[in-house]
């Protein structure tokens, strides 16, 4: 299944909020505290986490008298067949199962494998300062890999073990980079950049990226050096060409606009600006990056160059 449409009321910075998706890639941008992760971790915590009765209380809006809002999150998504349904995820309150949305992975900011030695049995016994999503992506990388990878799965899997020159294998609690001389090398020890490509690795290894599964990756570009790039966006685009729907924020120019030159005519794109108005989020969407006026990106680089050309015209 595909996600088609959210609506989000009084969750964070979300007052009343829509956004159309693309069954393929969505491209979040938009300044800090636009709520760009805050969309991500709803989706997540609503369609995935079942144990809990509400979403956490920490995202839902308070009145002027500090009591609660009432949340609500609306999503209309489509079926393998084309059938488009809708449902409430969270309606006054109290969240709904949706059965069919369990095929979703995030992937946080903070890298959490090269912590992942004993963090779990700590994590159900103590109050640690770590989020579901943080634990969750430990324990996906935990899962056993599939008997046998399928043929796209391969391919990325090789372009993947190129960039960290290597495979990563799990043993005695611990993620290592087994390189490809055999020498093996502790997740902590390995450069950060790689680690992002290394996680991707084992999650694809594990058969967790299906047709099917949506793919929701916080600021995928931190700490990868920006010649990774267009390396990543290549990924990203072979999954959703494989029915893989992915949800991103990103801070970079650079990543948002290799999508857009690196797409084939039958990829799917869509960019989404999150930008404040009166104190209320709202979202405009484009197929190109250019198009969309609010574009916080573009203008950090055109200061840029700006300051460049002024630099260059004083020396």
């Amino acid at each position: 299944m595909t996600l088609k449409k959210i609506k989000l009321s009084n969750i964070a910075v979300f007052v009343n909020f829509n956004l159309e998706l693309s069954d393929g890639i969505n491209i979040i941008i938009g300044e800090n505290g636009s709520g760009k992760t805050i969309f991500l971790k709803s989706i997540y915590d609503t369609c995935h986490d079942k144990k809990q009765d509400v979403l956490d209380n920490k995202y839902i809006r308070k009145h002027n008298d500090n009591t609660d809002c009432v949340p609500n999150i609306f999503i209309e998504y489509q079926m393998e067949n084309g059938k488009i349904e809708s449902c409430w995820l969270m309606e006054n309150g109290q969240k709904l199962c949706v059965n069919e949305t369990n095929d979703v992975l995030y992937i946080p900011v903070m890298e959490m494998l090269s912590h992942s030695k004993g963090l779990i049995s700590l994590y159900e016994k103590y109050d640690l300062p770590f989020e579901n999503v943080q634990i969750d992506i430990i324990q996906n990388a935990q899962l056993p890999e599939t008997r046998k990878p399928a043929d796209f799965e391969k391919k990325l899997l090789d372009i993947i073990s190129n960039v960290i020159g290597g495979e990563v294998v799990y043993e005695n609690e611990k993620f290592l980079v087994r390189k490809k001389d055999g020498f093996k090398i502790d997740f902590e020890m390995e450069a950060e950049g790689f680690r992002k490509f290394a996680l991707l690795w084992k999650l694809i290894r594990n058969g967790l990226l299906q047709p099917g599964s949506i793919l929701l990756w916080d600021e995928p570009e931190t700490n990868i050096n920006p010649e990774l790039l267009p390396t990543l966006a290549d990924i990203l685009l072979e999954l959703q060409r494989n029915h893989i729907q992915i949800i991103l924020a990103t801070h970079s120019y650079n990543l948002a606009k290799y999508f857009e030159l690196k797409k084939g005519k039958n990829d799917h794109i869509l960019f989404h600006s999150f930008q404040r108005n009166e104190n209320k989020i709202c979202a405009e969407s484009s197929t190109v990056f250019g198009n969309i006026t609010a574009n916080k990106l573009i203008q950090a680089d055109e200061k840029l160059l700006d300051l460049a050309y002024t630099k260059g015209m004083t020396d």
